[in-house]
């Protein structure tokens, strides 16, 4: 009998503490009201498959040569952004017409030319300092032996092209008055093909302190699907979402089931997952500085690294679908009343 006593204490206190913890996630949830939802539907509807598809068919042609880091077709596509966000008048986070970051050679081994990230930027209204950064990594494998061009349409031509046009969402919101309060960092990374150097230069080197970067949205493959959901395109992965921010990850939830529906497939995200994903794209080297992110993936398919990843095969709708998914949560992000918070500052989980 008390041997069976002291068991159901243990079970009781266990019970209360699940409760508990079940009652500060709910608090959490309730505590995130979406903001501005008829703007978000009107601003992600500039968001177009035929405008990315335009932008991608230029971005992924033979014409830049595969874009490997420090080559020429990576100079040309990095011009090409630049000439895009001149043309679109959305500024430099310098403030003048330089669009770039440059890498030093010396920055790289194994004889990697110098590099550069591309950066364009809109500060906040109300709270400039506190910057939330949209990234994509520019460039891609270059030629094969036979002088064949690894087109890289959706790696990751596909994540460049939907910050494009996240960014003139964004722009065309703030010619009308409605610019976002926080500042948005739209940031194009070099050299993530040969280990995500772009994104460790910049955290080594940030334009912004990065204590006062709330959060990176991290976009490498977001055109196509893979062999898993032949029969349900309509996913996206999302990695680390609850890493560092459970805030995060439930505002981005609610975001998707106010817009969009579409299945978040969050099985790439476990700890113990071999493929190992949360660690090997440019939204880790912000996590690092324990940056709360979320990295937009759709999985590999059988074009992956080879010359076969051209833009005939992308899905553009799809593309659409989850460029504005990626620009409504940014908006809540640069919108709401309350800068998010991680895990171990958040009341609602502490107290």
């Amino acid at each position: 009998m008390k041997t069976f006593c002291i068991l159901s204490a243990f079970a009781l206190v266990g019970t209360c503490a699940t409760t508990k913890y079940t009652t500060k996630i709910q608090n959490l949830k309730d505590s995130i009201t979406i903001v501005d939802s008829t703007l978000v539907v009107n601003y992600a509807q500039t968001i177009t498959s035929k405008e990315l598809s335009k932008e991608l068919y230029s971005f992924s042609s033979n014409a830049f040569e595969g874009r490997q880091t420090g080559e020429k077709g990576q100079k040309l596509a990095a011009q090409f952004l630049k000439n895009y966000y001149t043309k679109e008048k959305i500024a430099s986070p310098f403030g003048d017409s330089l669009y770039y970051q440059n890498i030093p050679e010396t920055f790289f081994s194994n004889n990697i030319k110098a590099s550069e990230n591309v950066m364009a930027y809109i500060e906040g209204s109300e709270k400039p300092n506190e910057l939330i950064v949209i990234s994509a990594h520019l460039d891609h494998l270059g030629m094969d032996e036979n002088g064949e061009v690894y087109n890289g349409a959706d790696d990751n031509g596909s994540g460049t092209v939907a910050i494009m046009e996240i960014a003139q969402a964004f722009q065309q919101a703030k010619i009308d008055g409605h610019g976002p309060k926080r500042s948005i960092l739209f940031l194009h990374l070099t050299a993530e093909e040969i280990g995500t150097q772009g994104s460790l230069y910049y955290t080594q080197n940030p334009v912004f302190p990065l204590e006062n970067t709330i959060a990176n949205l991290n976009i490498d493959m977001i055109g196509r699907i893979d062999n898993i959901h032949k029969e349900d395109k309509n996913y996206i992965y999302l990695i680390g979402s609850d890493r560092l921010s459970k805030e995060l990850h439930y505002l981005s939830e609610k975001v998707n089931n106010t817009y969009f529906n579409i299945n978040l497939d969050y099985r790439f995200n476990a700890e113990n997952d071999d493929n190992r994903y949360y660690f090997r794209s440019d939204h880790y080297n912000f996590a690092a500085h324990g940056i709360p992110v979320i990295f937009y993936f759709n999985g590999e398919h059988d074009d992956y690294h080879k010359i076969t990843d051209t833009p005939d095969k992308i899905d553009y709708q799809l593309l659409q679908n989850r460029a504005r998914l990626i620009f409504a949560t940014a908006w809540q992000l640069a919108n709401q009343p309350n800068r998010l918070v991680i895990d171990t500052k958040n009341d609602l989980l502490l107290n």
